[in-house]
């Protein structure tokens, strides 16, 4: 029998504020079994490197991704591609991709992808998502938001994208930064329907979370 057919997600850094939305990402969907494909914008770069410290170079790109990631667990699942290769495997309808999340998204990432301008990879691969009809999320990490901005956002939903602003939410017990980055990566893998423990669902019983997560019963972080 012939080997199964690769079908990664494809995950499209840009460079908004909020690296470590895409780094839980990316950790959960490997730790998921799913294969990853890629792309870091030019400006994400740059917000990598204030965020973390970590220069993130095409060159050197798995051993700079492992050290953000924390781990090099799973990266023979990750396939990378610069952002300026429009030639690109993703750059294509006939590349088997699952679907793309974008994040974190910039309002100029938003915009882009709305209009279809596919400036750089990361628009492009979006664009291709949404003409194949294939799932796509953009994860916009903005505030406060002008008319400009809400009117691409409307228009993300009207094409078929799943708009999930950053925005953690606390019913799960969520007390640190990173229990709270990995809210939102639990949604964004929620959007898509791949299996996670990144948090604790609503059950509906008020203050459960609480009590679980000071009885250590929380959900542990992937990749820990």
């Amino acid at each position: 029998m012939g080997t199964a057919k690769r079908q990664p997600w494809v995950v499209g850094v840009s460079g908004a504020s909020g690296t470590p939305y895409a780094a839980s990402v990316i950790r959960a969907l490997l730790a998921a079994g799913e294969a990853v494909d890629l792309v870091v914008s030019r400006a994400a770069r740059l917000t990598i490197l204030d965020e973390t410290g970590i220069a993130f170079r095409d060159a050197h790109w798995r051993t700079d991704l492992a050290a953000w990631l924390g781990t090099d667990e799973g990266l023979d699942d990750v396939r990378y591609w610069p952002a300026g290769d429009f030639a690109a495997g993703p750059s294509s309808g006939s590349y088997p991709a699952k679907g793309m999340l974008v994040v974190p998204a910039t309002t100029g990432a938003v915009a882009g992808i709305a209009l279809g301008l596919s400036k750089d990879l990361l628009q492009r691969v979006a664009s291709v998502t949404l003409k194949e009809r294939r799932p796509l999320v953009v994860c916009v990490r903005e505030t406060p938001l002008n008319g400009v901005t809400l009117k691409h956002l409307v228009e993300l939903d009207a094409q078929g994208a799943v708009v999930l602003p950053a925005s953690p939410g606390f019913y799960a017990g969520g007390s640190t930064v990173r229990e709270l980055v990995d809210f939102v990566a639990g949604r964004v893998l929620d959007a898509v329907g791949v299996p996670h423990s990144l948090y604790l669902r609503w059950e509906g019983e008020l203050g459960a979370a609480a009590r679980k997560t000071a009885d250590g019963d929380g959900a542990s972080a992937e990749g820990e």
